[in-house]
C-alpha cells in the first residue's frame, strides 16, 4: 500500500544556503521512525506546492518526490540539492565526481547550476552520461557539443569535463570511460527519465545486470521518436541506430541521484517508475531501490501520481 509523507519546504542555494531538509530521510523512513530530523509533516494536496516534497513508500521500495510550481522553480531546486551534495564532496575529499544529463528536459537545471554563486567549479569532475554513435560534435543533436556549449564553458572556473566521444572506437572508449570512472566515482548523479521510462540510452528492456560502467546500445524506436519530438531530427529514420550510455549499474553506484522531470509528456513514465513495480521494462523504476533519490516533479510530470487531480 502507498502511503505518503509531505515535509518542509527545500532551502536553496540562491539565498538560503542550508542543504534540504530531506538530507537523511531516508533512513528515518526505512526503519519506520517517521519524518527527518527538523521535518514537519502538513495535510497532503492534491496540488502541488511551491517546494513541497512527497516521499512515497511502497512494499520497502522509497523514493523522495519533490513537487514544484513549474519547470523553472523545478531546475531551481534540484539544482539546489545538487549544489549541496557537490559542496559537501569537496569539503570532505577535495573534489566532486559529477555526471550530468543532457536534452531540452534538462535545461531549467543548466540555468540554475549557472546561476549558482559559491561553487569551485574547478574541483569538480563532469562526466557526460551519454551519446549518439558516428556522430559530429557539431551536430545539433549531439549531447557532448550541447553539455560543452551550454554548460562547462559558461561556468567559471570551469570543470573537467569527461566527454563520451561518438567518433572515437566503441570499444576503446568504453575502456576510457571505464577507467575514468573507475578513479572519479559518481558523487552525485543528475538524471531525467525518459518518455519510454529509459534513464540515460538504457532503452526498455534495460540491462540491469552489467556491471559495465558504459556499454553501448541500440536505440529503441520510442526513444529515436521522443528525439524527433524535441527537435533533434527530421524522422525516427535519421536517429543514429546506436549509442554509448552509462549503465543502469554506473548510476545507481552514485552517492546521490537527482531527477529532474519536467512535462506532461513524462507523467506515465514517472507513474510507472515512482508507483509501479522495480522492472526493466521501466527502466527509471530502479531509483526505488537506490538509498538517495529525488525526484522533480511539476504539475504536468506529477499528473498521473495517485491523489493528483487536475
Amino acid at each position: 500500500m502507498l502511503r505518503r509523507l509531505w515535509l518542509k519546504p527545500i532551502g536553496s542555494c540562491f539565498g538560503d544556503r542550508s542543504l534540504p531538509t530531506i538530507l537523511g530521510l531516508t533512513a528515518k523512513c526505512n526503519s519506520g521512525a517517521g519524518s527527518a530530523p527538523g521535518s514537519s509533516k502538513v495535510a497532503p494536496r492534491t496540488r502541488p506546492g511551491l517546494v513541497m516534497g512527497a516521499a512515497f513508500l511502497r512494499e520497502g521500495a522509497f523514493v523522495k518526490i519533490v513537487a514544484c510550481n513549474d519547470t523553472t522553480e523545478l531546475g531551481k531546486q534540484a539544482a539546489a540539492l545538487g549544489i549541496g551534495w557537490i559542496g559537501q564532496a569537496i569539503s570532505e575529499k577535495g573534489s566532486a565526481n559529477v555526471v550530468l544529463g543532457t536534452g531540452p528536459s534538462q535545461f531549467g537545471l543548466f540555468d540554475a547550476l549557472k546561476a549558482a554563486e559559491g561553487v569551485d567549479w574547478s574541483r569538480v569532475n563532469l562526466f557526460h552520461l551519454d551519446e549518439y554513435l558516428a556522430i559530429e560534435e557539431s551536430h545539433q543533436a549531439s549531447f557532448r557539443g550541447m553539455l560543452r556549449r551550454m554548460v562547462v564553458e559558461q561556468l567559471s572556473p570551469q570543470p573537467r569535463a569527461f566527454y563520451v566521444n561518438g567518433r572515437a572506437d566503441v570499444d576503446e572508449e568504453l575502456r576510457r570511460l571505464a577507467a575514468l570512472i573507475e578513479e572519479h566515482p559518481l558523487d552525485v548523479a543528475f538524471l531525467g527519465i525518459g518518455e519510454n521510462g529509459h534513464l540515460a540510452f538504457n532503452d526498455p528492456p534495460a540491462d540491469f545486470e552489467t556491471r559495465q560502467p558504459f556499454i553501448a546500445v541500440d536505440l529503441a524506436l520510442s526513444c529515436k521518436q521522443q528525439q524527433v519530438g524535441e527537435g533533434h531530427f527530421a524522422s525516427p529514420d535519421d536517429v543514429p541506430p546506436r549509442a554509448i550510455t552509462m549503465s543502469i549499474h554506473c548510476m545507481m553506484a552514485a552517492k546521490h541521484i537527482i531527477c529532474a522531470v519536467p512535462d506532461e509528456r513524462k507523467a506515465e513514465a514517472v507513474r510507472r517508475a515512482v508507483e509501479g513495480p522495480v522492472t526493466n521494462e521501466c527502466p527509471a523504476s530502479i531509483l526505488q531501490r537506490h538509498p538517495d533519490a529525488t525526484v522533480f516533479l511539476e504539475p504536468g510530470s506529477m499528473s498521473r501520481l495517485s491523489g493528483q487531480s487536475r
